[in-house]
């Protein structure tokens, strides 16, 4: 009887574990643009709570601090933006088809989710600073990163070549150009960020080997 009940209540912990996690990615996902709008330096639980539908006591019972909730925020919009090029990678047939898709979503992406990738790069900005999430920034990068190798390496499989740079210096190249192109879309700047998608057209051969 006293296993049973163990068990019992061992499965009571882990529902309760499991309603709790459930909750903070709702919360997570449900203010993320508020989390968007003002940033990391202006945001704060209360001011979070202000610019949407819950509480300050309901954030503050679920999250230990804004670090704890744009880290949860970011991490769950990044879940889904780690896969936004697979489909692109597995339906391209020739390394044209995969160029013009990766350099199509590349932008799209920018222009559709412009303030939660500023969210983003603000956070990792950060992580120079403070320490506390700076091992989730890093593991964020890590499968970004990963997220470009795929593309790359199969373009340079379809065009017969090999990758001409490692994973991380492709990666921090082509962070660079979206880091720079969201900058200029923020600022309105379109002729600088169609020429932006002209260069990356032309990238994408220079980092594959001829």
């Amino acid at each position: 009887m006293t296993e049973v009940a163990e068990t019992k209540q061992e499965r009571i912990a882990r529902r309760q574990v499991d309603k709790f996690e459930t909750r903070r990615r709702e919360l997570a996902v449900a203010t993320l643009q508020t989390l968007a709008d003002l940033g990391y330096a202006r945001t704060s639980l209360r001011e979070i709570a202000q610019n949407s539908e819950f509480s300050h006591g309901v954030l503050h019972y679920y999250f230990a601090d804004k670090r704890d909730l744009i880290t949860q925020a970011v991490r769950q919009y990044e879940e889904v933006c780690v896969t936004r090029y697979d489909d692109v990678v597995a339906n391209a047939g020739t390394a044209e088809e995969l160029r013009n898709g990766f350099v199509d979503m590349f932008f799209g992406t920018l222009k559709a989710d412009a303030h939660l990738h500023r969210l983003w790069y603000d956070l990792r900005n950060q992580s120079l600073f403070d320490e506390s999430f700076r091992n989730d920034v890093l593991d964020i990068d890590g499968r970004r990163q990963e997220m470009i190798w795929r593309v790359l390496s199969r373009y340079a499989e379809l065009s017969g070549t090999e990758p001409a740079t490692s994973q991380a210096t492709a990666y921090a190249t082509l962070d660079g150009v979206f880091q720079l192109a969201l900058l200029h879309q923020l600022s309105e700047m379109d002729d600088q960020v169609a020429g932006l998608a002209q260069e990356l057209t032309r990238l994408l051969d220079l980092l594959v080997a001829k």
